[in-house]
């Protein structure tokens, strides 16, 4: 998949709005009964960004990263400040947040997920230099993350039966959901801009 490997500057998402859309698809049967089903395993984010900013040069620095991106064509890094840690937004993050999987005493790669209730979303694209991860609860050193995946390999195989767990940062992957960016000069040092939105994007 096109993807550039590089984070939406922080300051141009500040005043950004987004959350969670699930497909559900329903049918009403003659009886008044409802069939619900969803071709979705798991929900996507979606957020518009740009519609507080005023300076010409946060402006400016947002159209040339859209620029950079080609519109829609790649994907990039988002950071969600509603939801970037293994932890709660208010927590630290610690080696036993989130559970990885079970030694088996031969497998040493573990992949990034973060549980929200019985849904085990995919971190594929961990902020480098934030993950920690444990082994039967002891924190453990000898490890590499693929920060473009999410990929954990353990320099050793944990025992079986022995429990993997990770703490980590995290971004969003997505892309613009619009080929264009509008703006409005208001003084010579000011402007406004339009919404421009992003979806998630699978990787």
């Amino acid at each position: 998949m096109a993807f550039h490997e590089v984070r939406l500057p922080a300051r141009l998402a500040f005043g950004s709005t987004g959350g969670v859309e699930r497909r559900t698809e329903i049918t009403t049967l003659a009886s008044g009964f409802e069939r619900r089903s969803t071709p979705w395993a798991l929900g996507r984010r979606r957020y518009l960004i740009g519609a507080n900013l005023r300076s010409l040069d946060d402006m400016a620095a947002l159209i040339a990263f859209f620029e950079a991106r080609r519109g829609r064509l790649y994907g990039f890094r988002f950071k969600d400040f509603a939801d970037f840690k293994s932890c709660a937004p208010g927590g630290t993050v610690s080696a036993g947040d989130q559970a990885l999987g079970v030694g088996d005493g031969v497998r040493t790669e573990f992949a990034l997920v973060k549980l929200y209730g019985d849904v085990a979303r995919p971190i594929a694209k961990p902020v480098e230099g934030s993950v920690r991860v444990a082994v039967e609860g002891v924190e453990v050193s000898g490890f590499v993350v693929d920060a473009a995946t999410g990929m954990v390999r353990l320099a050793g195989a944990p025992a079986a039966g022995a429990g993997v767990t990770a703490g980590f940062q995290f971004d969003t992957p997505v892309r613009f959901d619009s080929d264009r960016i509008e703006t409005t000069l208001e003084s010579f040092d000011a402007g406004r801009m339009a919404a421009v939105p992003l979806v998630e994007v699978r990787v």
